[in-house]
């Protein structure tokens, strides 16, 4: 689909692209939003046409704010072309009886409204694209659908699409990292569970469209963790969950990998880091080491991360929420060094997709995180102080 010469009018379903109606039309500084509607669920390959007469700096983001094309920076007169791919998904799930356990079709239980009306944006049959930047200028667009091998990511609101500025999560940074070979499709949701990704049928989704060699990220345990106060879990049935997940992606040829639960930022009156969910973070381990896959240690990472910046200067990875700091959900500074954590992670496991994270990346080293000083990242239109569901 080569959209070029046809990025103005208004989105219209009889056209099948458009800007979205009230949108900006790429002023400078202000953000707009181009849809496109695709035939099918699935990895697209996104080739932007950038540059224009005068300088130009350009930001994309797709579907809910996930990262793209970062600040591309041109002269006057200049033009680039620059790829990236977007994962499209539905909520219905395809039939697929030969897994182990067979998969009925059905569909994924979205949240309501959260993911059925806030978030339909990760949920439609469309690409839609956040044009952004302090002097955005597209010239064109082509989409393609591609067979690339896919990062699925399964969490909870530290990996999950946030919406909305302040928020952000390390899954939304991590699509930023790789070439433009891999798609990251985000599964993650707010205030969830490896019970309620069984529940609700998060993974079901996953397994039905996956490829053998595909790689599913699994993080969770903030919310595990509540499960423990109100009776119903504890560590151990963590663990057997985990193990569930796991037990189905390899019987499906998939690539699991055991990421262990972000610290919260916590800091005693002495300025020590005081860290809270130790059980799970070695539950996490135990699983990997028991069953042989590999292991992400972003718990560890983090108390690093959180080190490094100390009481004072961490505050700058966290948002403001009515007047008060969120000391467990995080910023666009912060989602993006937890995010290049996880590419060191993938790295350090030896994770066959690793060999797909850009080059340019640079040192990465949770004792010594890009400087909150020096980070920028295009915010995006829309506010909110309603917090993540989760803690």
């Amino acid at each position: 689909m080569d959209l070029a010469g046809a990025l103005e009018p208004t989105y219209s379903r009889e056209r099948g692209n458009g800007f979205e109606p009230g949108a900006p039309r790429n002023a400078a500084g202000q953000p707009s939003f181009f849809t496109v509607d695709v035939p099918s669920e699935g990895n697209y390959r996104v080739t932007a046409t950038l540059g224009g007469a005068q300088a130009s700096d350009t930001t994309i983001k797709s579907e809910l704010r996930r990262l793209m094309l970062d600040g591309v920076q041109l002269p006057a007169g200049a033009t680039a072309t620059r790829s990236f791919i977007v994962n499209v998904r539905t909520a219905r799930i395809g039939a697929v009886p030969g897994a182990t356990p067979p998969i009925e079709a059905g569909v994924v239980k979205l949240k309501e409204p959260r993911e059925s009306k806030d978030e339909i944006w990760a949920w439609d049959q469309r690409i839609t694209l956040e044009i952004n930047g302090a002097q955005p200028a597209l010239r064109s667009l082509v989409i393609e659908p591609v067979k690339v091998p896919t990062v699925f990511l399964l969490g909870d609101s530290t990996v999950a699409d946030q919406s909305r500025e302040p928020y952000s999560s390390w899954g939304q940074m991590l699509t930023a990292l790789f070439k433009p070979t891999v798609a990251v499709a985000n599964h993650a949701q707010s205030g969830e569970t490896f019970r309620d990704s069984l529940a609700r049928r998060r993974i079901d989704k996953i397994l039905s469209v996956m490829q053998p060699g595909d790689t599913v990220l699994l993080q969770f345990g903030h919310n595990d963790q509540k499960q423990q106060k109100d009776g119903s879990g504890n560590a151990e049935t963590y663990k057997a969950e985990l193990r569930t997940h796991a037990e189905r992606i390899l019987a499906r040829g998939g690539v699991p990998v055991v990421v262990s639960s972000m610290e919260r930022r916590n800091f005693d009156p002495q300025g020590r880091f005081k860290p809270s969910l130790t059980e799970y973070a070695d539950a996490a381990r135990a699983v990997a080491r028991d069953m042989k896959l590999a292991f992400i240690d972003l718990n560890a990472m983090s108390q690093q991360f959180y080190a490094a910046l100390g009481p004072e200067r961490s505050q700058a990875a966290h948002p403001m929420n009515n007047g008060k700091l969120d000391n467990t959900h995080h910023n666009n500074y912060g989602a993006m060094q937890l995010a290049r954590l996880v590419a060191l992670g993938l790295r350090e496991a030896r994770v066959p997709v690793a060999a797909q994270l850009r080059d340019d990346l640079g040192t990465i080293d949770p004792g010594k995180p890009q400087p909150p000083e020096q980070f920028r990242v295009a915010p995006s239109p829309g506010f909110t102080q309603q917090r993540p569901l989760g803690d």
